[in-house]
């Protein structure tokens, strides 16, 4: 018995050590890059990621940028990227070690990465352990993860201000809840920075080959700004940086003899994220009415789901198609007056059945947007429309360009 107990010691004592050395390393290699930048928030961290990374790229600083939204991407000086390996394909906040590791090897002078956590406390560790950035974001507070850091959107903005650097720079779109950051900014000796998205103009705007909006861009000239790059130098970057697989994107496809356009609105899982994009969408005439609203539910995000219903009153689609499972959390929460628009796909159908069953729902030369969550059927869906040719618009640009899969890969 006293053989197994000093064994136990003498294990817990190798782990203790173990434990120790890494963290040393980890603390060696954060010394290593001057400058880090983590990304939190609720809607968008992915694309202002890129795009922070492309305005310091752009003034001629060694960036290197991970992602972690709907593909995880480690991003290299030179702007390519790869995707990031997970054991098991399950995302761990304890990864962002061996990111840090692998980034201090190009002898970068800045780190850009995302925020994985969602647990309150896992975002404190995430940045006080694991980053120690001292420009940090904080994009925006949006109902999502309610269950973690809710009930309420005031209790979502608080947990969120748990990222910011204490005695560093946080950056933020919010304006809502603006009181409530800069009361934790200030308990944290953090200089809170607000953007105003009204400070990017539509000209520079012009300048993305992808959709984006103002809000990001102004964050991520002000993370420029904060690293002594120029305005005109960042906003070049950021034009020349590549897209998230996630980003919001539109497709012409023909599908027999309809032409439709196709809005992949999956990144955007909180209603009014969703709702933004599609208005967006519309004001720049990139789909037009009548309108087809496809919503993806899932098993796990149930409550979710239920929210995609309720934005179908704001939406007011001529059609409504529900994919996925259970399709029945969506369809109770749609008003009685859209009910009988209702087109209900549920379960997991064939590709070529999933995609013929969407596509029949809307007439010729209409729009279809796809909203919910990316995985299961959504993932079906977008590869089907990958195989679908594109059609030109009487300007002469084709579709398609802008529609990617889940793994990145551009639909034609």
């Amino acid at each position: 018995m006293g053989y197994l107990y000093i064994v136990y010691v003498l294990c817990c004592a190798a782990l203790l050590v173990a434990g120790v050395r890494e963290q040393r390393n980890h603390f060696r290699n954060l010394r290593k890059i001057p400058d880090r930048v983590l990304v939190n928030g609720i809607r968008g961290k992915s694309s202002i990621t890129r795009l922070c990374a492309g305005a310091l790229r752009g003034g001629g600083r060694v960036v290197v940028a991970k992602t972690t939204g709907t593909a995880a991407r480690f991003i290299f000086p030179d702007a390519s990227e790869e995707p990031v390996y997970r054991k098991f394909g399950i995302p761990n906040v304890v990864e962002q070690i061996g990111i840090v590791r692998r980034g201090a090897t190009y002898h970068p002078d800045a780190l850009v990465i995302e925020c994985m956590a969602v647990m309150p406390a896992l975002q404190e560790c995430n940045q006080s352990k694991l980053i120690q950035s001292n420009i940090g974001v904080l994009c925006n507070v949006r109902e999502d993860h309610l269950a973690e850091m809710g009930p309420t959107l005031d209790d979502v903005a608080r947990s969120l201000s748990r990222s910011m650097p204490e005695g560093g720079v946080c950056i933020t779109a919010e304006r809502d809840r603006l009181a409530i950051l800069r009361e934790e900014a200030e308990r944290r000796n953090c200089r809170l920075i607000p953007v105003d998205p009204d400070s990017v103009t539509d000209k520079e705007m012009d300048g993305f080959g992808w959709i984006t909006f103002k809000e990001n861009v102004a964050i991520a000239l002000a993370v420029a700004e904060q690293l002594g790059v120029d305005r005109h130098s960042a906003l070049k970057g950021m034009w020349e940086a590549p897209p998230d697989p996630g980003a919001l994107s539109v497709a012409r496809v023909l599908q027999g003899d309809k032409r439709l356009r196709f809005a992949n609105i999956f990144a955007a899982n909180d209603p009014e994220s969703t709702l933004m994009n599609i208005k967006q969408l519309e004001e720049q005439r990139l789909i037009t009415r009548p309108l087809t609203m496809v919503i993806n539910c899932r098993p796990d995000r149930i409550e979710r789901n239920g929210q995609m219903g309720e934005l179908t009153a704001r939406v007011q689609p001529e059609s409504l198609v529900l994919i996925g499972e259970p399709t029945k959390s969506a369809r109770s929460t749609v008003p009685a007056d859209l009910q009988d628009r209702v087109v209900d796909l549920g379960g997991k159908l064939p590709s070529e059945q999933l995609l013929e069953g969407v596509t029949a729902a809307a007439p010729d030369d209409s729009s279809i947007v796809a909203v919910g969550n990316i995985h299961g059927q959504g993932e079906v869906l977008l590869h089907e429309l990958a195989t679908l040719p594109s059609w030109t618009c009487e300007d002469g640009s084709e579709g398609g360009s802008m529609l990617r899969t889940p793994t990145g890969e551009r639909i034609r």
